[in-house]
């Protein structure tokens, strides 16, 4: 392995509650498929399996015609992705982990045609973006988290997962890499308790501390 690429670091993230608050898109895209599927189940058993892929969603959820569902949902979502907002922040973290030589990549459970014109938005070079188009099993198997690795070049022990999920805690844990709970996003992890951010900045501050001067002492 060439010596800068066993020495570089990759900060993966999950794009829903994490990179942007796309909770309104979700909703709106929910009550679409409630209106023409005549499904009554109320959006929050819904957005409690957040992370999973959406076959895996809707069949935790005990719906059937799983394929026209998504079809419904996936064309509400494109339709409302104007609503979805940056959280506070995170354009800056992001642009200051790429000055910093870090290897940023996305792992989501999103599909890609949802996934794709959210993210370019953030006007960030993800070097990957992992979502259930590709290859491998999806959250919470490991699968997701080492392609992007593969993808990026990193070692799993030179890497951090940002998730707010306790899928994405489980992923990361499976996968080997180090996990950082968002605490801005729409979950709540699970024991063993992992470290916390409770802000995009904060999230900075953790992982690229500031240098502060010692003083050596004479004794």
């Amino acid at each position: 392995m060439p010596a800068s690429a066993s020495t570089s670091r990759a900060l993966l993230l999950d794009l829903d509650g994490v990179l942007l608050d796309t909770r309104p898109v979700m909703r709106k895209a929910w009550r679409r498929v409630q209106q023409l599927h005549g499904i009554t189940l109320p959006f929050h058993d819904y957005e409690r399996h957040l992370g999973r892929e959406f076959g895996d969603i809707m069949q935790r959820l005990g719906v059937t015609d799983t394929e026209a569902v998504r079809r419904t949902y996936e064309a509400e979502s494109v339709a409302a992705a104007h609503l979805a907002q940056e959280f506070t922040g995170i354009a800056e973290m992001l642009h200051a982990f790429v000055a910093a030589d870090w290897r940023l990549g996305v792992v989501t459970s999103k599909h890609v045609d949802r996934a794709a014109p959210l993210l370019a938005r953030l006007g960030c070079p993800f070097a990957t973006i992992r979502t259930p188009a590709g290859a491998g099993r999806t959250k919470p198997a490991p699968d997701p988290l080492l392609l992007a690795l593969v993808d990026l070049g990193v070692d799993p022990a030179a890497a951090v997962y940002v998730g707010d999920m306790a899928v994405d805690q489980e992923s990361a844990v499976r996968a080997g890499v180090a996990y950082i709970h968002a605490g801005w996003g729409y979950g709540q992890p699970t024991a063993p308790a992992p470290e916390t951010a409770a802000s995009p900045r904060e999230l900075l501050r953790l992982l690229q501390p500031a240098e502060q001067p010692v003083e050596r002492s004479k004794v």
